[in-house]
């Protein structure tokens, strides 16, 4: 059940629905879902997804001139080229920290299905996820695979795996230290750093950081502080610790069997990403069977590739996404088709 609102300026809506949502953990919910909707009325609807702190705003429109959280893949050339193609993306479930309880990935899958039955939207071209918005694209294909034709899946898979879920773990740890000591944006700052570090690599810290330690104050500060100072606190002033505590849960509650998954599907790993591992990245394409594709990405950014590699991945989606002429033959989805982009 829901109902939407919103307003239309130079083919760029923003608005929300008000939705009754059944989630898996946390009972039934009354929800207010916020989107944004850019490109002609005529155009197919790509929905975009992002990581667990990415929004409904993906780029400058017309209603919003700043840049959004996928300023570079969403732009005019691009694959995703708001002129011709309709862009939707919307606020995650819980993404305001209105709900203290575990938020599961289907529930965010079931929250994209009822913004599309709001909206009017019967199917989609695609479904575009990026990090945590792979994990809901491959919920909304298994659970309502008849609402999109096709999906891509970035940086994201059918489970986490164990060390990522380490690693989310002690980021929530340090924000429980936080508010227990009063301290609350100091352990969500320090949670963003331990992060950080997991979604970047060595060899790029090698490159940036490589610089002698200061003395400051009698202790020692070494090159890379004030990079992951300034993260945390740009961290803290967007996001409220309850939503990046329950979002960060709801990725280690993700589980899709990736046989039930039945649409298309075109994965892209990063080579060297250490939270979604390039071997998990090739079990969920074996478990897609001729439903799935992989392509491989070589990348220092690691987990975070796809907001700085835009060019590469722009030019994977045009390959995904452009229309294909009638005489061309359509891709075999096999396991086998695995492409590397260097």
């Amino acid at each position: 059940m829901a109902r939407a609102a919103g307003s239309d300026v130079d083919h760029a809506r923003r608005g929300s629905i008000d939705a009754v949502l059944a989630s898996r953990h946390a009972g039934t919910r009354k929800l207010r879902l916020n989107y944004e909707l850019v490109g002609p009325a005529d155009a197919p609807v790509v929905f975009v997804a992002g990581g667990i702190s990415a929004h409904r705003h993906v780029a400058a429109n017309a209603l919003d001139a700043g840049n959004g959280w996928a300023e570079g893949l969403v732009a005019a050339g691009r694959a995703l080229d708001p002129s011709c193609t309709r862009i939707l993306a919307f606020d995650y479930v819980g993404a305001c920290g209105g709900i203290d309880a575990p938020i599961d990935t289907a529930d965010q899958a079931d929250a994209v299905a009822l913004l599309l039955d709001a909206l009017g939207i019967d199917r989609l071209e695609a479904f575009v996820g990026y990090s945590y918005g792979a994990l809901v694209g491959l919920q909304l294909a298994t659970r309502h695979p008849q609402r999109l034709r096709k999906l891509v899946a970035v940086s994201g898979a059918h489970r986490p795996h164990p060390y990522a879920s380490a690693w989310r773990a002690l980021q929530r740890k340090a924000v429980a230290l936080g508010q227990l000591q009063c301290a609350d944006e100091q352990g969500l700052s320090l949670a963003r750093q331990f992060a950080m570090l997991s979604y970047r690599t060595p060899e790029e810290f090698g490159e940036r950081f490589d610089a002698a330690p200061t003395l400051s104050n009698g202790h020692v500060r070494v090159a890379a502080e004030d990079y992951l100072d300034a993260a945390g606190a740009k961290f803290v002033a967007r996001i409220p610790a309850t939503a990046w505590l329950r979002l960060s849960e709801s990725i280690d509650l993700h589980a899709v069997d990736p046989a039930q998954v039945a649409v298309p599907t075109l994965v892209i790993a990063v080579e060297g990403d250490r939270l979604v591992p390039l071997s998990d990245a090739v079990s969920l394409v074996e478990g897609l069977g001729l439903n799935g594709r992989l392509r491989v990405l070589r990348s220092q950014y690691g987990h975070d590739a796809f907001l700085k590699e835009t060019d590469r991945i722009d030019a994977m989606l045009a390959a995904e996404l452009r229309p294909r002429p009638a005489s061309e033959p359509i891709p075999n989805f096999s396991t086998d088709s695995i492409g590397v982009s260097v």
